[in-house]
């Protein structure tokens, strides 16, 4: 018997929260990872209900049922084949609900496993969502899941004006909030006036041990999106995600996506080194393997990388140490130190932007990428920059935090 209830699994098993829903249009947001303690996907257990009336789905990126592997690989509307009902796709020719979508129902619930990194496009979704909730006058209810990358916050606030579908908000890359949490900091940050209710966890201990966020041995994971496929993912996340910035190989196309980075033209064993000798301090928590790997497809499919994996699935974790945007930054500068010319950032469009670079939209202005590119700058001048913008956010998450 799991000692931790998600939000999704209280509302099923507690009659008080769901008789409320009675008489009304409900309509799910959620994918692959929306399911219950026995994996039950949320559609199916939320319609087996006796009385809960669901007139409409929708799915974020990747789909409801996370049919597309890449990004930029849109999904389309259908019928669910099980219960009759349109699912609507918020990432296929639109990415805010039109009225019509909105007008098929009366209370919205959002099932959504996020990862805990302000790139994943899920969290984007729930703000769009929650601001047509505003406008058409519709209740909210937010089923809370963990953030599997727990409490820690890392990286520089997004800065003004670079607000894009992977940057929903002024918040660090590792914001260190549940799917509710955020739901509530969106709320007041916006000044939205909308209907919304958090179903909160019972249970949930983001610093317990192993897991650190995510109860691992109690809960299976699934794949929330296809190359999140398991915690040392999500916890090298916040770091690896950049790579999606660069030429480099994130690992799409392998069975370790963002854990490990590469390319046929580099030197892992040099890097690491490199890495050392910059900034050892960074690299606490985790440990570095340098390795090859061939990618079946996405960046240099079919050529032999040399490359590194971040370690942070044995004993070595410290989950207070590790900060993976600092790891991932750290190899970017020591690329550029070794090898001054490698053509390191993407210059090809990225999430639907095709003016500004991709490594700028992920980190939400263009403040890491000069530091990487600037060989008079240091690590303690990165730490300059971000500090304080930790500090900041550290101090106005609280008043959002459930746990």
């Amino acid at each position: 018997m799991s000692s931790v209830d998600f939000g999704l699994d209280r509302l099923l098993k507690e009659a008080a929260l769901h008789k409320p829903l009675a008489g009304k249009r409900i309509a799910l947001l959620a994918h692959p990872a929306s399911v219950t303690s026995d994996l039950t996907h949320a559609l199916d257990a939320l319609a087996a209900v006796p009385g809960l009336c669901l007139t409409a789905a929708f799915g974020p990126q990747h789909g409801l049922r996370g049919d597309k592997q890449d990004n930029m690989i849109e999904s389309s509307d259908f019928i669910d084949p099980r219960h009759g009902i349109p699912v609507f796709s918020l990432y296929g020719k639109l990415r805010r609900p039109t009225p019509a979508m909105m007008d098929s129902f009366d209370l919205l619930l959002i099932d959504l496993q996020d990862l805990g990194c302000r790139i994943y496009t899920f969290i984007t979704t729930l703000r769009y969502l929650l601001e047509s909730a505003a406008e058409y006058g519709k209740t909210v209810w937010i089923l809370d899941r963990p953030n599997p990358a727990g409490r820690p916050i890392e990286g520089l606030l997004l800065r003004s004006g670079w607000e894009s579908f992977v940057g929903a908000g002024p918040l660090p890359m590792r914001h260190g909030l549940t799917i509710g949490e955020l739901a509530r900091w969106f709320i007041t940050t916006l000044k939205l006036d909308v209907d919304c209710k958090v179903i909160a966890m019972h249970g949930w201990k983001p610093e317990a041990t192993p897991g650190y966020g995510w109860p691992l041995g109690e809960r299976t994971w699934i794949n929330p999106s296809p190359n999140a496929p398991n915690l040392s993912m999500a916890r090298c996340y916040a770091g690896t995600v950049m790579l999606e910035g660069t030429t480099l190989s994130e690992g799409r196309g392998t069975t370790r996506p963002l854990e490990l980075f590469g390319a046929p033209d580099i030197d892992a064993r040099a890097l690491i080194s490199e890495m050392l000798a910059l900034a050892p301090q960074w690299l606490a928590g985790c440990r570095l393997r340098d390795c090859w790997f061939e990618p079946t497809f996405h960046k240099h499919a079919g050529k032999l990388c040399n490359g590194i994996q971040i370690h942070v699935e044995d004993d070595s974790y410290q989950h207070a140490s590790f900060r993976p945007w600092r790891v991932q930054s750290l190899a970017f500068k020591a690329l550029r130190r070794l090898q001054p010319d490698y053509p390191l950032w993407r210059n090809f469009a990225y999430e639907y932007e095709h003016e500004r670079l991709a490594i700028d939209l992920i980190n939400g202005s263009p403040l890491l990428r000069e530091w990487v590119d600037n060989p008079a700058t240091t690590p303690a001048d990165l730490e300059a920059l971000t500090r304080p913008d930790e500090a900041a956010w550290n101090a106005a998450r609280t008043e959002f935090m459930l746990y």
